[in-house]
């Protein structure tokens, strides 16, 4: 499938699950025809609970449903939770599920990491949230700041399409008489999905990020959780820096894991000493992947910039132009910097001793070649199991 860009649509950027579950949840109840989704952790809490609530009220009015889950990301999910929905004429369908050895989930290669939603063909979300209650304020000071994106338009059809056919459905044609639930916050923008996979499309995503970068002319604005990214998308950080652009990350201060920081931090000097300024955010974790170049450039997706998304994972992104778009997009960052964030201040090193100039030489030679590695690694045919009922039935009496 051959990524093109489309006009016409009109795209909601959704901050965080507060904004993200309610339009999710009010598209599925008003589906007429058809829910298809995609996510990597869907968890049995209260908003995996909502979820359900929603696709068993769609399911049994006659709307199909097919959901996609991870086989890592969600292999908790009990039959219970998959029965109820298989009962009501849902498919859920698992992608590559594995055996757990000693307690511990083994299948961690080249995970499905996408969150999709499509609606009916004609409303469509994606964007970096999951399923999850710790993407509400009200989970804690561990609750995670992230982005989605809500749309219509021509790029639905895309979108649709390649759902479809990644679950091998028979595509029905989409109507395009649909919107965005708020049309207040709706802005009119051309669209491009983009994804990344193990076969055909392993570096669209970067790409798209690098060649955004190097036109940029004003600003370079990136939000993302995951940052260690590949050698040819720094290089064109710097360059940028250096041509004067301004340029600034905003990476996790309080991470949900301790060497996501670690790793990022390896980065930060070179960064730093071409000019790309970085923040921290500190509120909670960071989990969002977006970007903002220059005023009318954006991208909203599930791919971080990282060995595991730009090499490994299959991810979705939609890249988007147009200035109402991006400048929401970026009043947001910005708020972020401004009351949320500390920046990384710290004098650049006036010399280098033989263990920084080790670990520089280590750091860098591991991203210029970690795309090539990464395709040694084991890269089977991923299976996708639908979870029928009666197989469930089976299991649960056979435990």
């Amino acid at each position: 499938m051959k990524a093109r860009w489309s006009a016409g649509n009109a795209a909601c950027l959704l901050e965080n699950g507060e904004a993200f579950f309610p339009a999710v949840f009010e598209a599925i109840r008003s589906a007429r025809s058809e829910v298809l989704l995609e996510t990597f952790i869907v968890f049995e809490d209260k908003v995996g609970m909502a979820l359900q609530a929603a696709l068993l009220d769609a399911a049994r009015r006659g709307v199909r449903v097919d959901m996609l889950v991870d086989g890592f990301g969600s292999s908790d999910l009990s039959a219970a939770w998959i029965g109820a929905l298989a009962e009501a004429g849902a498919r859920v369908h698992v992608f590559d599920p594995g055996t757990r050895w000693f307690g511990l989930r083994v299948n961690v290669l080249r995970r499905m990491h996408r969150k999709i939603v499509v609606v009916d063909g004609t409303r469509a979300f994606v964007g970096g949230i999951n399923y999850s209650a710790d993407h509400l304020a009200d989970f804690g000071p561990r609750a995670k700041q992230d982005y989605a994106v809500e749309l219509a338009g021509p790029v639905v059809r895309e979108i649709h399409r390649f759902v479809a056919a990644g679950l091998r459905l028979r595509s029905a044609a989409a109507d395009e008489s649909g919107a965005p639930a708020d049309h207040a916050q709706a802005s009119p923008v051309e669209a491009l999905f983009v994804t990344r996979d193990n076969r055909g499309h392993r570096n669209d995503i970067e790409r798209h990020y690098r060649a955004a970068i190097r036109s940029a002319r004003q600003r370079v604005l990136i939000a993302n959780a995951y940052f260690f990214p590949g050698w040819r998308l720094l290089r064109e950080m710097r360059r940028a820096a250096r041509r004067g652009v301004d340029v600034r990350l905003v990476l996790q201060g309080e991470p949900d894991m301790a060497i996501v920081r670690t790793a990022a931090s390896l980065l930060y000097e070179h960064l730093r000493r071409d000019g790309v300024r970085i923040h921290e955010y500190c509120s909670r974790p960071l989990h969002g992947k977006v970007a903002v170049v220059d005023d009318d450039w954006a991208t909203v997706g599930s791919s971080n910039l990282d060995p595991l998304s730009l090499a490994l994972n299959l991810e979705a992104n939609v890249v988007l132009r147009g200035r109402e778009f991006a400048q929401r997009l970026a009043g947001r960052l910005e708020r972020l910097i401004a009351h949320e964030c500390r920046e990384v201040r710290e004098p650049p090193a006036r010399g280098w001793g033989a263990w920084q100039s080790l670990r520089s030489a280590l750091v860098f030679h591991f991203l210029r070649r970690f795309p090539h590695w990464a395709a040694r690694l084991p890269r089977h045919a991923p299976k996708l199991d639908v979870k029928q009922a009666a197989a469930l039935d089976e299991g649960a009496h056979a435990r």
